[in-house]
């Protein structure tokens, strides 16, 4: 399916914009507030892109600002394309946050994992076992909605046009056994072929790289075709619905953590070899037959 910008994305640079162009008014949000008689929390909620913006009120913003004529247009449009919802609104129960929208606009993905497959690149067994262990008090409705919001998630790479993804994972998590021998090799063959892809690069930190700047904790940066909506990097935290950080001075560091882990993991071949023989030995065991135990007869 073709790719088109998500309200999300629409709704951040809106923001951007709003508070762009209040600054070079010179107002304050306490004043911004009361002209338009509202309160200041929801203009700060609307500049940090927490809320929507209706139209009415993007243009009575505007018109305070100073903006007239196409270039308020062109955003009173902007926040009504910012109020359509996203494919992912069928999931909202599962779905939180502006991950989703985030992800679907995104030009570039670069993504470190220590312990997991990442999500764009789970089976739906895999994916399944990994919710359950994580959301045990999960009815199983819930667990087939969140499965089956992942797996159509994962139709972003096969996009048009589709993003750069480029995942590096530490050796851990070809190590960990998810459900079993054969949903692994079944994981990590699917591994291999994504890989195939063009768009698509996998590299894996060897336990032999020591210790890596990937030790933190798993994140994605997320990278954007127009230079009006910067780098977002998105920090995975099972606690709350992540953390999203927007400062560039943030985005370099954990672009510079990246550009680390890619010069400590092996090569993208080597990698998928690595990947490629542990699926081997996971579907040999998957096959060999299971051992029989015999009980002692007991002494008396």
């Amino acid at each position: 399916m073709a790719r088109g910008q998500s309200p999300t994305v629409r709704r951040r640079r809106l923001a951007g914009e709003l508070r762009r162009l209040r600054e070079a008014a010179d107002l304050t949000i306490d004043e911004v507030g009361e002209k338009l008689e509202c309160s200041a929390s929801k203009v700060s909620r609307i500049e940090t892109g927490h809320v929507g913006v209706t139209p009415r009120d993007a243009r009575d913003m505007l018109a305070l600002y100073g903006i007239t004529g196409d270039e308020q247009e062109a955003l009173v449009q902007l926040a009504r394309e910012a109020r359509k919802r996203g494919w992912w609104h069928a999931y909202n129960e599962v779905f939180t946050g502006t991950f989703v929208g985030l992800e679907a606009d995104a030009s570039s993905l670069r993504a470190f994992q220590a312990l997991l497959v990442p999500g764009l690149l789970q089976t739906e067994r895999y994916a399944r076992a990994v919710i359950r262990a994580l959301r045990p008090d999960a009815e199983d409705d819930e667990t087939r909605r969140r499965v089956a919001a992942r797996m159509a998630r994962q139709e972003l790479l096969s996009d048009t046009p589709p993003p750069e993804y480029w995942a590096v994972m530490d050796e851990a998590v070809l190590r960990r056994v998810v459900d079993g021998p054969e949903v692994m090799a079944e994981q990590l063959y699917r591994m291999v072929t994504l890989s195939e892809k063009p768009n698509v690069t996998i590299q894996v930190v060897p336990f032999g790289a020591g210790a890596h700047p990937g030790m933190e904790g798993p994140f994605l940066i997320m990278g954007f075709p127009e230079q009006a909506d910067p780098d977002v990097v998105y920090v995975d935290d099972s606690t709350s619905s992540g953390l999203y950080l927007e400062e560039p001075t943030d985005v370099r560091r954990y672009g510079l953590m990246f550009d680390h882990l890619r010069a400590a993991a092996l090569k993208p071949d080597d990698s998928v070899e690595l990947i490629a023989e542990a699926a081997g030995r996971f579907a040999e065991q998957a096959a060999a037959p299971a051992p029989v135990h015999q009980l002692e007869p007991r002494t008396q």
